[in-house]
């Protein structure tokens, strides 16, 4: 995808994991902005150097190596939820890092290396709905995605359970392009105190 935007493609990404935290943890750590979470993320959650996985930082074996601070750090709890994960019916919390269904690794795992990709592409790509709810044109533009709202839209055939989910992905938004619904996805009805929230904690494109 580097490549792809470095070439000047215009392309939209959907990613299957949380590219933030609920407002209750900005709030207890006293962040101000999404490049701010991000920033001090990654300092507590080096999960995007070599050879490092998300229990290695919960178990403190990273930091008895003196590579990330001491375990309980910038954490969460289950019962807390982003306003996106409210308005699913069963999406679950950034915090649950267990269990099947979760994406809380993956979300741990994953949030360094979308600072990564800002780092490394800057104004080039548009991380919606940080940089602004509009999509701009012209623009690569990564969001959050939630297959399992598309996963049944679509036959199946012989693909598996994670490259239905890529697939139905994909189709549901070149199938949102050509209705012309893609732009309203981009603008959920949210009230003014929602959306200044959700500029903070992120948002699932095509929830509703």
């Amino acid at each position: 995808m580097r490549d792809e935007v470095r070439i000047g493609t215009c392309l939209l990404a959907g990613i299957d994991h949380g590219f933030s935290f609920p407002i209750s943890y900005f709030a207890r750590y006293r962040l101000k902005s999404w490049p701010e979470f991000l920033a001090d993320f990654v300092t507590h959650w080096p999960t995007h150097l070599d050879h490092v996985y998300v229990d290695f930082v919960r178990d403190g074996s990273l930091h008895r190596h003196g590579k990330a601070p001491a375990p309980g750090q910038r954490v969460g709890n289950t019962g807390e939820f982003r306003l996106t994960e409210r308005w699913t019916p069963s999406a679950k919390s950034v915090f649950q890092l267990d269990g099947q269904g979760t994406v809380g690794k993956s979300t741990h795992a994953g949030i360094p290396w979308l600072k990564w990709v800002c780092d490394e592409l800057g104004d080039a790509v548009h991380f919606w709905p940080f940089d602004g709810w509009a999509s701009p044109p012209g623009k690569a533009v990564i969001a959050e995605v939630y297959p399992s709202i598309f996963r049944n839209r679509y036959p199946r055939d012989d693909r598996s359970p994670h490259e239905q989910d890529a697939y139905a992905t994909a189709r549901w938004m070149a199938d949102m392009a050509a209705r012309g619904a893609l732009a309203a996805c981009f603008d959920p009805p949210l009230a003014p105190a929602e959306r200044a929230v959700a500029a903070l904690e992120g948002w699932i494109l095509g929830i509703r």
